[in-house]
């Protein structure tokens, strides 16, 4: 007994001041919560908002918004130099209910082909402000920044202006958006948040937890809200659900996985998977990076890819 009191004292002291030395260190597990940021709507209801882009094959980017009114029109005028829009696109609308929320009119239009490394500039609807992005390059280095489990709280604004301070060229949000949780006006809020940053560099994304927002029997079917405003080049990859997916940009094929499919042997998304990694040319594709949400910690990250793998 006398042996085994030192030990068990050392045992004690040890699991005590561990998480103090932790702390000191700087290795705190989380921050504080910080207050939620409601953005409210300041244009006209004609006007498009929440607008965002995202990756349709190796030249195309397909522009997204919302508008309030209703018949609008789903098109997008774009060109090398403000306000000289040469080009023009039209797309599809959607919308959804959410027990008693009705959506605004969901727009997507595909515009292409466009040069890489080009700042285009172009108008959503055929009024409203003018947007601007910067296509990916096509070839090494490419640079993704990486963040999970936005939110829209006081971090995320110091998040998102942590990020918008590199010179990325992608950016990747594997799950976890809007943190709305059924609140279907926070992924409005949500959506006119990131505007700034989601129409100026491609948003890829894929579902988290909090995109699920199912009701038991009065709304049994998972993610409405997140495919209808977050829509993905799935169908471009050969998926057959928004959840999942794959693109490739500069010589990396990257593949966003759906946590919250189904993915045993015999599911969609594990024959998909097969089918795309069996695609892929690794002369030509050098880099494969999977990103599979949504468990785990998801830490922000810059990614530079400069050669090959």
């Amino acid at each position: 007994m006398e042996k085994l009191f030192p030990r068990i004292f050392s045992f004690l002291l040890t699991l005590f001041l561990f998480p103090h030395l932790l702390h000191s260190q700087g290795y705190s597990s989380r921050q504080p919560p910080r207050p939620l940021i409601f953005t409210p709507h300041s244009r006209a209801d004609s006007d498009p908002q929440q607008v965002h882009i995202s990756l349709v094959g190796r030249d195309h980017i397909r522009v997204s918004w919302i508008t309030e009114a209703k018949h609008t029109k789903s098109i997008v005028e774009y060109g090398k130099a403000p306000g000289a829009y040469d080009s023009l696109a039209t797309g599809e609308h959607t919308s959804y209910k959410y027990f008693f929320y009705s959506s605004g009119e969901i727009h997507h239009v595909k515009i292409g082909p466009l040069e890489p490394s080009t700042t285009y500039f172009y108008r959503c609807g055929g009024s409203g402000p003018e947007f601007s992005f910067r296509t990916p390059t096509q070839k090494f280095p490419i640079e993704f920044a990486v963040v999970g489990d936005l939110g829209q709280t006081e971090w995320t604004a110091s998040t998102l202006a942590h990020v918008e301070s590199k010179d990325y060229d992608v950016f990747l949000l594997p799950g976890d958006l809007s943190y709305a949780d059924t609140q279907q006006p926070l992924w409005d809020s949500f959506g006119r948040l990131v505007e700034p940053y989601a129409s100026r560099r491609p948003w890829m994304v894929t579902e988290g937890n909090h995109e699920l927002e199912t009701f038991p029997i009065l709304h049994p079917h998972g993610f409405t809200s997140y495919n209808a405003r977050w829509l993905m080049p799935y169908e471009e990859s050969g998926s057959d659900s928004n959840l999942y997916y794959s693109f490739e940009v500069a010589g990396t094929h990257i593949i966003m996985l759906g946590s919250y499919a189904e993915f045993d042997k015999k599911s969609s998304q594990y024959k998909w998977l097969v089918a795309d990694l069996a695609k892929i040319d690794r002369n030509k594709t050098p880099w494969l990076l999977c990103y599979c949400m949504h468990r785990g910690i998801i830490p922000i990250r810059l990614i530079k890819v400069k050669g090959k793998a």
